[in-house]
């Protein structure tokens, strides 16, 4: 299934409240498209809130379809760092959160209700290390986060139906761990961090769940940083395909690549360096980034989502003033 999947949601836009800068500027980098319905889940770094838009309306406050805030932007909410949404059999869908200040959670997104708080947490816990990115393993119930102080750490349950006996059962070193990704295909969860993109084969279940490393890592390769030494990339988004379920997404130090996850190998797709996330949609292909500005608040963020076609030509671009996004993540329960 590679349907988004609001529509069968949420009906209604959220009231209105104060976004950064208030007024969304719509801009073109190139000839303008036809672009499918669907929408796009962002995590805003300065309001601290994840936002999720119809790509075909302005990023206006009065537009918004869903959010999500933690009601604060200090502390171990600070920063949220990862959305992305998943279904679950017993609460249907819900929305996979952390914040780098170090905080991970599972909101419950609820049909009619476009507008969540900390009292829609079904399950929080704080992994530390400035949690990046967040995954649940289907029909296992367990939670993943990868922290860029260089750990992975599973939370499995005693019950999958209630994410209240999530417990932390493993931690893996992964230096720079920034992204994670279930593949139903392989039934690996992915990984990459500094250097290298691993999978791990999930083994048992409930409280005796564990990821065991399989395959050969895929070396993400080098670049000669400022001060002339030669150092690994550092791989930081990681997203599927959803057009081709044997297909990842990756950006690292030096670019943004594909990945055959048959063949373990790499293609690349732009050498722009920067790119936080990168992403695409069925059934056109449609793919959208964030590349941090080094401007603003946040100099790894960017007010603006960049769209490109299937073939990687930039077609729009949507700029929220005064916003600092630094994930973008098609609204999907799909994980390829």
């Amino acid at each position: 299934m590679r349907k988004p999947i609001l529509a069968a949601l949420l009906v209604g836009a959220v009231g209105a409240t104060t976004l950064v800068g208030a007024t969304a500027l719509v801009g073109t980098a190139g000839p303008a498209v036809a672009a499918d319905n669907y929408y796009l889940a962002t995590t805003e770094q300065v309001s601290n809130r994840v936002l999720v838009w119809n790509r075909n309306v302005a990023w206006t406050e009065g537009n918004l379809y869903w959010q999500f805030s933690p009601g604060t932007t200090s502390g171990a909410w600070q920063n949220l760092s990862d959305v992305r949404i998943r279904a679950t059999a017993a609460f249907g869908t819900v929305a996979l959160v952390t914040a780098s200040g170090g905080r991970a959670a599972i909101i419950d997104v609820k049909s009619g209700k476009p507008r969540a708080t900390t009292a829609d947490i079904l399950w929080q816990a704080t992994p530390g290390g400035n949690p990046h990115a967040i995954e649940r393993i289907t029909d296992n119930g367990s939670i993943v986060v990868a922290s860029s102080a260089g750990t992975l750490k599973l939370y499995a349950p005693t019950k999958i139906s209630d994410p209240s006996t999530l417990a932390l059962v493993q931690t893996i070193s992964l230096p720079g761990a920034h992204g994670v990704l279930y593949d139903p295909t392989y039934k690996y969860i992915w990984a990459i961090g500094q250097g290298k993109l691993v999978s791990y084969a999930v083994t048992g279940t409930y409280r005796n769940t564990r990821l065991v490393a399989t395959g050969s890592p895929i070396n993400l390769g080098t670049y000669t940083n400022s001060d002339g030494v030669v150092t690994p990339n550092l791989g930081h988004d990681l997203q599927p395909s959803y057009t081709d379920p044997h297909t990842l997404f990756i950006t690292h130090t030096t670019g943004v690549f594909s990945v055959d996850t048959t063949t373990r190998t790499l293609t690349r797709i732009s050498s722009t360096t920067r790119v936080k996330a990168y992403v695409n949609q069925a059934p056109s292909g449609e793919r959208a980034w964030v590349r941090g500005d080094n401007t603003g608040s946040r100099t790894w963020g960017s007010p603006t989502v960049q769209f490109f076609d299937a073939n990687g030509n930039p077609t729009e671009a949507k700029t929220v003033s005064g916003a600092e996004f630094y994930k973008v993540r098609t609204w999907t329960t799909a994980f390829e």
